[in-house]
């Protein structure tokens, strides 16, 4: 078991942010703002999905960390904080999947 927590992955992407973009992928990555940023997330995204659906275990642990890098680097371009994200995950856990998708839901 890995004591790395997302809180450790935010700091360090924070920390890499104010690198040189010439020696950073996540300097480049903030340097080339949230259009770009986003659109690598996206595209992890689709691998993640890719690798999932091919029940390809050990892409898509690889993929899943991407995704999961490239995420805190959007958040930290619109900056915010992991915490605001998980705050709405505490209160999502207040009510079942189901009750919080019907909320949404137009009528």
């Amino acid at each position: 078991m890995t004591t790395f927590t997302l809180a450790d992955l935010e700091t360090i992407v924070a920390r890499r942010a104010e690198a040189d973009p010439g020696e950073s992928w996540t300097a480049k990555l903030v340097a080339g703002g949230q259009g770009k940023a986003a659109k690598k997330l996206g595209e992890e995204a689709i691998e993640t999905v890719m690798a999932a659906v091919r029940q390809d275990r050990e892409n898509l642990v690889y993929e899943s960390a991407d995704l999961l890098y490239h995420l805190m680097v959007v958040l930290k371009i619109a900056d915010i904080p992991l915490q605001a994200v998980m705050q709405e995950l505490e209160r999502r856990t207040a009510q079942t999947g189901l009750s919080e998708k019907a909320s949404r839901q137009d009528p």
